[in-house]
């Protein structure tokens, strides 16, 4: 059992007093064992599920240093920087830090795609101590010198193997290649793919290594079970499950942002009050749907994985995966999103006949055979397979695997005879 203290791993006093008017007494064990390793200033590659309060475990370190430290920014410029995957993720991360450091009076910034760049050129004008950013637009600001990355002493990497899934992996080594040799280097992960290796050997040299818990296993905490129906009667079973009241605060995942827009749709219809979040909707938009699952106003949050780093969101009692991730990996992340900060939750998964291989390999990853739950939906609300519902999978739209394109027959074009 945890008996750390805040107190006891060295924290500065504004650092104490703001954890304690946010009611944090004990650290988890992942900070226990970073904040004392980044307070002395070593490398550190940290390896924890998602939950685990890896954003305190790098961020209190960070606002020590830099409150103790009041050198001023240049121009333009960073102290230190904190790249992330998605724009949900970077705006969530500066939330936390301003919480944690409103007693220190350092300044802030969010660098991210999807809205205009103005107002983030104005705020980067007389330099920031912290920067957040998604990698695609600090390059593009970058290049366009609005920002200058010379000056900053600390490199963040969260959510490393995200990274790496989204392609950002040429993106995250050319900004490390412009920051300073003698910086202060620190990366974080949910899991380590080959790439996440490449990068850290990249970033750091010697350093220390911190891993609370292997990287496939899913928290004790979450109920999982598997259910088997077929793709066209998903729809109708997640609203009969949403009957049942215990399903208070439920985030479905879905792996396009079609579904995901359709699967929202059609709770609305029902008078069940949900929200998409994806990579086609605006940053605008997409804090909306958000901030409206934070307070309670939406009572299910339908999610690509993309979308959904970021969403940490306390008392979400029911994960479901409409559609099984095509990676494993993802399903770890995705049912993180529950059983977090002690509490328990429930993971269910719908399993179509031809997602059988994506559920061999969630179970081979987790090292467990998921139990299966019978569902009880009427079968008067069963589509049944008639020659309308033969196709492969009518969830899927164009270029998504299993869709079959129409044939179209050849016709000459005007003017011309047919040969």
């Amino acid at each position: 059992m945890n008996t750390t203290t805040f107190e006891a791993l060295g924290l500065s006093e504004p650092l104490l007093r703001a954890l304690a008017e946010e009611n944090y007494t004990q650290p988890t064990p992942i900070q226990t064992r970073a904040i004392p390793a980044l307070l002395a200033g070593r490398d550190l590659l940290g390896i924890a599920q998602t939950g685990t309060g890896k954003t305190a475990a790098f961020g209190l370190p960070l606002l020590h240093h830099l409150g103790q430290n009041r050198t001023p920014p240049a121009p333009k410029g960073a102290r230190a920087l904190i790249l992330a995957p998605t724009r949900e993720l970077a705006v969530q991360i500066d939330q936390s830090l301003k919480t944690y450091g409103r007693h220190l009076g350092l300044r802030h910034a969010v660098i991210l795609g999807g809205v205009n760049q103005t107002r983030q050129v104005n705020a980067m004008r007389n330099g920031v101590d912290i920067l957040v950013a998604t990698p695609g637009r600090l390059l593009d600001l970058v290049s366009q010198k609005h920002i200058r990355l010379d000056g900053v002493r600390y490199l963040i990497v969260d959510e490393a193997d995200r990274m790496m899934d989204m392609g950002f992996i040429r993106d995250v080594r050319r900004i490390v290649g412009l920051l300073p040799k003698g910086r202060h280097s620190m990366l974080f992960s949910a899991t380590m793919p080959d790439d996440v290796v490449k990068l850290m050997h990249d970033m750091m040299g010697e350093h220390e290594r911190i891993e609370v818990s292997p990287p496939t296993k899913t928290a004790d905490r979450i109920d999982q079970h598997v259910i088997h129906i077929d793709q066209r009667n998903k729809r109708a079973l997640l609203g009969h499950l949403l009957r049942d009241e215990a399903l208070k605060r439920v985030i479905v995942f879905t792996r396009t942002k079609h579904v995901a827009n359709r699967v929202s749709e059609d709770l609305e219809k029902q008078g069940i009050a949900s929200d998409a979040i994806h990579g086609n909707k605006s940053q605008n938009a997409r804090q909306r749907a958000l901030e409206g699952f934070k307070s309670g106003n939406l009572r299910v949050l339908v999610a690509t994985d993309i979308a959904a780093r970021g969403v940490d969101v306390d008392g979400v009692t029911h994960v479901i995966n409409f559609e099984l991730p095509n990676e494993p990996e993802s399903y770890v992340h995705r049912i993180g999103r529950t059983a977090r900060a002690g509490t328990e939750g429930v993971a269910i998964s719908f399993c179509d006949p031809a997602e059988k291989t994506h559920l061999r390999g969630i179970e081979r990853l987790v090292r467990r055979t998921l139990p299966v739950m019978a569902h009880d939906l009427p079968p008067e609300d069963l589509t049944q397979n008639t020659g309308e519902n033969r196709r492969p999978n009518p969830e899927h739209v164009p270029g998504e695997r299993n869709y079959r394109q129409p044939k179209r027959r050849w016709r000459p074009r005007s003017g011309r005879r047919a040969a």
